[in-house]
């Protein structure tokens, strides 16, 4: 079978997570900190906290920008449902701002009017949806305006650019950058996720809140008589200053992560030329065309999303991927509009407010797209996405 989507693993990043597992560390170790030295220099940003996962990144990310009771987070509609549901984690309010219909991202005049209607707006949380980044300077400067942070969830942007050249995830224009190393994404670390920043109150908040809430040295402690004695510290004196988590990220996914980010480059290479192979084919059919035709040499290419219209083909999606799977091929529809789930619905969140999500859903069918995919491969999946329309 051709999948949508899958890791790529060689025998230097089996060695990888071999010699952590000789080396004595199964959790807390060096791999750790060298993953996240490696990727905030690689993006441009002064910190980074890697986590359990993107998830967890993003709820963390949340926490620390002051998201809670009383409070709104505005995201995307089309996303996965951790964008949203980290701002339910926090106690807070989800809205939703509609997308461009050219680049699926969140659109900055839905973001506007949002700020209109929703007055407790605390955080911002754009998507760069398979690897586009969004209109960050427009987003930035909006939520500037209202007095709201932005925390980008960059889970399908690592190695993606903003139109100046720089890095997403160097916090040009956010406060936090979230990136994910599930096995389908740029690089696999089994499960896993990182929190970029180059605020240092959000950063030693990060640690703490990863960790139980626990600060093992890091910070003043708020109990001094007990945390040192004759001036000397008590080694074993730690404290838990505030409620944290344990979403601790272990040395053998980060063992796995470093040998994979050394791969990047060439991971991102072999995206975009299949990417642009695909784009080249489908620039002359007029029933099928890229979700996102634009501005693509700054993209991860995270996914490659088609749209189809599946009324002048006369054709139902579920019948073309069954068609597709039948011949060897898995598609996927990237997302299910969050406001659809029926936890949602029952917020009281109306997808009919969001006419640019459902028109995109009605047409959306994600393609294989992956480093290992051959191009032989390719032309087999072209050939039977032609055939859907003989």
């Amino acid at each position: 079978m051709i999948p949508y989507g899958r890791h790529s693993i060689d025998e230097s990043d089996i060695q990888a997570v071999v010699d952590v597992l000789r080396s004595g560390y199964l959790t807390q170790g060096p791999q750790i900190d060298v993953f996240e030295k490696a990727v905030a220099e690689y993006v441009g940003a002064k910190y980074a906290v890697a986590v359990s996962s993107c998830t967890a990144g993003l709820h963390l990310a949340a926490l620390a920008a002051g998201v809670g009771p009383g409070t709104t987070l505005v995201t995307s509609p089309i996303t996965f449902v951790a964008s949203a549901n980290a701002g339910i984690y926090a106690g807070a309010k989800v809205a939703f701002a509609d997308i461009d219909p050219t680049t699926v991202n969140m659109s900055v005049s839905s973001l506007e009017a949002v700020f209109a209607s929703e007055k407790s707006v605390r955080a911002v949380m754009p998507v760069h949806f398979a690897g586009l980044p969004c209109k960050m300077e427009a987003i930035k400067a909006l939520a500037d305006r209202n007095n709201a942070v932005v925390i980008e969830d960059a889970a399908h942007a690592l190695g993606a650019t903003y139109e100046d050249g720089s890095r997403v995830g160097s916090c040009r224009h956010s406060a936090m950058t979230v990136f994910s190393f599930h096995p389908v994404k740029a690089i696999a670390a089994g499960e896993g996720g990182m929190v970029m920043t180059n605020d240092e109150a959000l950063y030693r908040k990060l640690l703490r809140l990863r960790s139980h809430g626990i600060n093992k040295g890091d910070d003043v402690f708020f109990s001094e008589d007990a945390a040192s004695e004759d001036g000397l510290p008590n080694p074993w004196y730690y404290e838990m200053q505030e409620l944290g988590f344990h979403y601790r990220i272990t040395d053998i996914q980060c063992g796995l992560g470093n040998s994979q980010f050394k791969r990047l480059p060439a991971f991102l290479a072999k995206r975009r030329a299949l990417a642009e192979r695909y784009d080249n084919i489908f620039d002359s059919w007029d029933w099928l065309r890229p979700a996102q035709a634009d501005q693509q040499i700054q993209s991860g290419r995270h996914l490659y999303v088609v749209r189809i219209d599946f009324k002048s083909l006369g054709k139902t999606r579920a019948s073309v991927m069954r068609e597709l799977r039948a011949a060897g091929i898995i598609c996927q529809v990237h997302y299910i509009p969050v406001p659809m789930h029926p936890f949602y619905r029952d917020l009281g969140i109306r997808i009919e407010e969001f006419s640019d999500t459902i028109s995109y859903y009605r047409e959306a069918l994600s393609i294989p797209l992956y480093y290992d995919l051959l191009e032989s491969d390719q032309d087999f999946v072209i050939s039977k996405l032609a055939a859907l329309n003989s």
